[in-house]
């Protein structure tokens, strides 16, 4: 049986170009669309830069205003059938540039939707925002969080220690992916009958 293809939206809030978030969210959306083309699913990726849009979010947020690429970032997560979201970690938890653009959304534009989370930053010791700032976010959001979460400090992009985060960003890409291909099968389900 031939597969609808899935689009995941890559949400990723670096404030720098090159970014080590970018670099971590390009890294989980080529493995998670790895592991759909594994299910036999083709995944396209749409990647949104928050950095380009962050003008546009404020002035949403202050005067209302959603401009045209604030509109297209906001239908390109809000439509995807999975989200990977990945920030740079500033004391010990999400940036602005993240909340504000989860902020923008409908609270109900996400739920039941699965996300995949990660983050980056200069020291392991950042490491648990995931869980107690990032994780509750989407909770509250009511997405279907996937049970890994990669977090990348600025020692793992190291030679020596690729191999870890590599391993960690697979087996998160699967669990995903397997989120993903469950709600897209059984979205088909309900068009057939």
């Amino acid at each position: 049986m031939d597969r609808k293809p899935v689009t995941v939206a890559v949400v990723t809030a670096g404030l720098r170009q090159p970014s080590s978030t970018r670099r971590l969210a390009e890294q989980l959306a080529e493995a998670a669309a790895a592991a759909l083309a594994r299910r036999g699913v083709e995944a396209t990726v749409e990647m949104v830069e928050l950095r380009d849009i962050a003008h546009d979010m404020i002035d949403h947020l202050l005067e209302g205003q959603t401009s045209p690429e604030l509109r297209k970032a906001i239908d390109e997560v809000t439509r995807a059938d999975g989200i990977i979201a990945v920030t740079p970690i500033f004391s010990a938890s999400y940036n602005g540039l993240f909340k504000n653009f989860f902020d923008v959304l409908d609270p109900d534009s996400l739920a039941g939707k699965p996300v995949l989370i990660g983050a980056t930053a200069g020291t392991p010791r950042h490491s648990l925002a995931l869980e107690h700032a990032i994780r509750p976010l989407f909770t509250f959001l009511r997405a279907v969080v996937a049970p890994t979460a990669v977090f990348a400090a600025s020692e793992d992009w190291d030679e020596d220690r690729q191999p870890m985060i590599s391993e960690r960003i697979r087996r998160a890409a699967d669990e995903f992916a397997h989120f993903v291909f469950a709600r897209a099968s059984a979205e088909a389900a309900v068009t057939r009958n």
